[in-house]
């Protein structure tokens, strides 16, 4: 938990504001209103009243055509248009700034909360709360009760010296994407990033201290009603004064903090662990003041990043390293079985010795569980856990068992791998970010395919009981964790470098990106083979390129990485990657596909060399008969852990 700098990073483009271009043409003329006979003359509000004067229109006329001339110039100018990308980034943060607080003054009521206090709670909850030592009454700040709450408190428990906290509120026009931008300049070729200001709390007296925080959160009814700038911007601050307030001779512990809400708080910055008490709609909570404090410390959203790039690089000890350890997860496939083992070989070739988990259903053969302990991993059984808004049988209907990462309370943090990654340098700094630490994905939203999490039973519960009410953007377990852990640290891109050319790349950008993937020594602590994995694909180069709607994902440089690092484990292991003949008939049915549309990178034309050609991966011998596809057309989205399912009837 050392290190929290702030600083920033680049993976995903801006968008234009889009105010500028939502000017019609009336809106240069001036809006008129016309009434009469006036509606048959649309110039007539630029007319003196007197009458058509020639000198008077023609210079107004003149003015006006001007002013639009010089407005359409501005809107057609290098300067706006996304073409120039270069001028488009260079945009300074003092101006980016400008647009979270241009009405500082405009109210915002996400912050009122139409949630009916049941007192009953409130005072069961509070009497969980042990008395001052010192004697006298229990402090108590009160952060967002309308003025009759505020009275209802006071002549409910008298007992305690209850007081409200004044907390300016973020204007209305500071949105979720202003916390959580799709992109932000992680090399800072063009400035730091900025965040927007979060007003602090105000208390009557500076020496003030309390032994209750209590706050009264909004929730809304939306899907996406966990990124909402008030409840974050009111969670924050509670915690601000829980941390800064806390009563002296706390040992260690912050103030209490009493939630009242129909949602559940934000379960990495109130943990469950520290859950004193629950009734109803309200929550009561112990934190540890020094966790508390390092987390707040942390920029407030993923307009910063949490670690700065340099960092990645830096030695990393630890007080216990046997607290901390890698994870990975295979869920009713066998095809990832070959990943994790190369993925297991690439943290030990980076030089780690932290243990390695892999948690697997009872679909998982005990041949592949036997291949996975000798690659290194400690292999755990668990359950399968149902998507419940996932077709049967479709790739995302297990992935919720990922939930089981936060059972292996046997560690204090955990660094969660998918199986397609590769592993080039040591991932040890990560163990110093708290949870959710991971690389942004797109929009506001992170990547689950590396993350840092902390283990808690209780964190298990929480997002096992909900999967029936919480919607999940792509219908997988990455979207349902972002909407759980909305307050996510942004991590630098290197972190989890993905495998991806994005339609939009200038040359300049693609080129860089190639350089990252190809580097030696590497720069990226870790490779994300998104589309086509490496082992589906002959080895002599990847077979992205013969999908026009894979070649996005195609590296040839990434590709070759991966087969090294393979080659380098033993060769029982390497078994474990052999392509069965769907697979072979499959790459063999792109390959004639890319050669009709005659592919400029002519990669079809390269002479398959690979082995594992004419290698059977079956036992028998309708394993091992040959399969034809030719003119045969496949159906289905290749970029599944289901892939072998898409060619089940060829």
């Amino acid at each position: 938990m050392r290190g929290f700098v702030a600083c920033a990073v680049a993976e995903k483009r801006h968008r234009l504001d889009r105010t500028l271009f939502g000017l019609s043409k009336k809106d240069c003329i001036g809006r008129y209103y016309a009434k009469d006979a006036t509606k048959y003359r649309p110039f007539s509000a630029l007319l003196p009243e007197g009458g058509w004067s020639g000198k008077v229109l023609y210079v107004k006329l003149v003015l006006v055509l001007l002013m639009c001339g010089s407005f359409m110039g501005l809107l057609n100018s290098p300067s706006i248009h996304l073409a120039d990308e270069r001028h488009h980034h260079a945009q300074t943060a003092e101006a980016w700034n400008a647009s979270w607080t241009s009405h500082p003054d405009a109210a915002n009521s996400g912050y009122a909360s139409s949630l009916r206090i049941d007192w009953s709670q409130v005072q069961t909850a509070a009497k969980q709360v042990a008395p001052p030592a010192g004697g006298g009454a229990t402090r108590v700040a009160l952060l967002n009760f309308d003025d009759g709450e505020v009275q209802e408190w006071k002549a409910r428990m008298p007992h305690t010296d209850a007081s409200t906290v004044r907390l300016d509120h973020v204007g209305s026009d500071v949105t979720w994407d202003h916390l959580y931008p799709e992109w932000i300049d992680e090399e800072e070729h063009y400035g730091a990033p900025a965040c927007p200001d979060l007003p602090e709390p105000k208390v009557a007296k500076e020496e003030e201290a309390y032994d209750v925080v209590a706050v009264k959160l909004p929730c809304g009814r939306a899907a996406s009603w966990s990124k909402d700038v008030a409840r974050l911007h009111l969670q924050l601050a509670a915690a601000r004064l829980a941390a800064a307030r806390a009563p002296r001779g706390g040992g260690g512990q912050a103030a209490h903090v009493l939630v009242v809400s129909r949602c559940f708080p934000t379960p990495n910055l109130f943990r469950c662990r520290d859950e004193v008490a629950r009734h109803g709609d309200v929550w009561l909570y112990r934190p540890d003041v020094g966790d508390l404090t390092r987390k707040l410390e942390l920029p407030v959203g993923s307009c910063k990043l949490a670690m700065p790039s340099k960092a990645l690089g830096e030695h990393y000890a630890s007080a216990a390293p046997q607290r901390e350890a890698y994870a990975t997860i295979l869920h009713s496939e066998q095809l990832y079985a070959c990943g994790a083992v190369t993925a297991a070989r690439s943290i030990r070739m980076a030089g780690s010795g932290r243990d390695m988990v892999a948690l697997v259903d009872e679909t998982i053969s005990a041949r592949h569980r036997a291949a996975l302990e000798a690659a290194g991993w400690k292999v755990r059984t668990i359950r399968r856990i149902r998507n419940p808004r996932a077709s049967r049988d479709a790739y995302n209907e297990w992935n919720y068992s990922k939930f089981w990462l936060w059972t292996l309370t046997e560690y204090d943090r955990v660094i969660f791998l998918d199986a397609d990654l590769l592993v080039q340098r040591p991932m040890e700094p990560l163990f110093a970010m708290p949870e959710v630490s991971a690389t942004g994905n797109h929009g506001a939203y992170f990547n689950s395919g590396v993350m840092v999490v902390e283990p808690c039973n209780c964190t298990f519960r929480l997002l096992a009981d909900h999967v029936g009410d919480i919607d999940s953007y792509n219908g997988g377990d990455q979207g349902y964790l972002n909407e759980v852990f909305s307050w996510w640290h942004r991590l630098p891109s290197h972190a989890n470098y993905m495998k991806h050319f994005w339609e939009g790349d200038t040359e300049e950008r693609a080129a860089a990106k190639r350089r990252v993937l190809a580097a030696d020594p590497p720069i990226a602590l870790a490779v994300h083979f998104v589309g086509l994995k490496p082992w589906f694909c002959f080895r002599d180069y990847d077979c992205n390129w013969n999908v026009p709607a894979l070649r996005q994902f195609a590296s040839d440089e990434a590709h070759a990485r991966w087969w090294k690092v393979h080659d380098a484990m033993p060769r029982r292991l390497q078994g474990f990657c052999l392509l069965d003949e769907r697979q072979k008939a499959l790459l063999w049915w792109d390959v004639a596909r890319a050669r009709e549309a005659n592919f400029s990178d002519a990669h079809w034309s390269v002479r398959i060399a690979d082995p594992r050609r004419s290698i059977c991966a079956g036992g028998d011998a309708e394993a091992c008969r040959e399969r034809e596809i030719a003119g045969r057309r496949v159906e289905g989205n290749r970029i599944t852990t289901s892939y072998a399912k898409l060619i089940d009837n060829f």
